[in-house]
């Protein structure tokens, strides 16, 4: 068996240093740039450690933007970003041309397994007519395919791809039995056969729904109790000494997976007549998250007696979560954006992101440098481990922090 993972990111990547182990693999990923750090090497996602990178070398991986280099192998499994557009609807582009690409190399008895996250029915809707057009291949005949949804955390050391119960599916019995028994033979934690793929495409798009809504609950409570004068971490702290309370907190939700996944399962419901009135109020009020933040920093500002326009404002962390350098739909662009509206000139530091994809994504430049007693206001955006011993206790600053990790704080969630 030779295995082709078709994109090198936060989730092909380690999916693919598990699989050299056991198998011959081919990296695939359409930037040379990726392709050429990680021959040498290097991981700049931090999924992987530089020694685990240059196990999977050892292992004999193969890393190219070549299709004649994948044209061989016989399981293809796609990991490549499913986002949304700027109308918060799926953007499948990029898993369409994953399609087309494996489709060009597809040969009979291949199996093609989509890792992606999507709305029920993708896999067989949109990707499999894809296969068919593009390999002249018809589909549980000469070719077919399987689901097994990703499920890794950016960031998390302790939840790696191997150490979470993998959901397989196959687009028939048999062909389900194989793909659980390919990720059984390298995922620790064990893996759930569901019985077919739309069941584990709605699986995962549930995971991250519930999820978002959760913290929506909890956004909504630091709304109302803000307008209480009540805070909202002791509540929670109170409220959490019953056994059966669930410990959500507060913030930003953003990144590739809770901030986007429920727009997929909204859309496909309202494709079949139904208006998912809980899930989308839910991401109504974490899309609002960042203008809330905002307009307390300036409202704390100007009872400091602080000028708005032309505050300097310093933001520390642009990630979308802590100890992590992914900035993919960070919601603190729109905390960022919110103050700049106001006026205030905003400065952002944040040690873990790539400068240059910042400047890339949001079109910022990040400082290092800092003096914190330079600033109005600063706002602590991101739970960075470094940023947990920082000492701010200016009476003519403003401090606001989001995460709830500071000693000395004006205002916070």
């Amino acid at each position: 068996m030779k295995i082709a993972i078709i994109g090198l990111g936060y989730v092909g990547l380690p999916l693919a240093h598990a699989f050299s182990y056991k198998y011959d693999v081919v990296g695939f990923d359409v930037s040379q740039g990726r392709i050429d750090e990680l021959k040498n090497g290097i991981d700049r996602t931090f999924e992987l450690s530089n020694a685990q990178v240059k196990d999977a070398i050892l292992n004999n991986i193969i890393f190219t933007n070549l299709v004649n280099e994948i044209i061989d192998c016989n399981v293809y499994i796609v990991t490549v970003p499913t986002p949304i557009n700027k109308y918060k609807k799926p953007d499948l582009s990029s898993l369409i041309n994953a399609s087309e690409l494996v489709g060009s190399v597809l040969n009979k008895g291949d199996i093609v397994i989509y890792e992606s996250t999507v709305y029920p029915g993708v896999t067989e809707e949109e990707c499999v007519p894809v296969l068919e057009k593009f390999s002249n291949l018809q589909f549980n005949k000469d070719f077919f395919c399987g689901y097994s949804p990703e499920r890794v955390k950016p960031g998390d050391k302790d939840h790696t791809v191997i150490k979470i119960v993998k959901v397989t599916s196959g687009s028939t019995p048999e062909i389900g039995k194989k793909v659980d028994d390919l990720y059984a033979s390298v995922i620790s934690a064990g893996t759930y056969l569901a019985p077919s793929i739309k069941v584990a495409e709605a699986a995962k798009v549930i995971e991250n729904s519930q999820r978002d809504i959760n913290i929506a609950f909890v956004n909504e409570l630091a709304i109302i109790f803000n307008k209480l004068d009540i805070d909202t971490n002791e509540v929670l702290d109170a409220a959490s000494t019953k056994w059966n309370f669930l410990p959500f907190r507060p913030g930003l939700v953003g990144g590739h997976c809770i901030g986007v996944d429920p727009y997929y399962l909204t859309h496909k419901a309202q494709q079949v007549g139904h208006n998912p009135d809980v899930i989308l109020a839910g991401r109504k009020i974490n899309d609002s998250m960042g203008t809330f933040v905002a307009n307390q920093v300036v409202k704390l500002m100007i009872n400091k007696g602080v000028k708005v326009d032309g505050a300097k404002v310093l933001v520390l962390g642009i990630t979308f979560k802590e100890n992590c350098p992914d900035i993919r739909n960070s919601k603190v662009i729109d905390v960022i954006q919110e103050l700049k509206d106001f006026g205030c000139n905003v400065e952002v530091s944040d040690y873990w992101a790539d400068e240059d994809e910042v400047r890339k994504t949001y079109n910022l430049e990040l400082i290092y440098n800092l003096n914190y007693q330079d600033y109005n206001a600063i706002v602590l955006a991101v739970a960075h481990d470094k940023y947990k011993t920082i000492k701010l206790n200016n009476d003519s600053q403003v401090v606001f922090d989001i995460k709830s990790i500071l000693e000395f704080y004006d205002g916070r969630l």
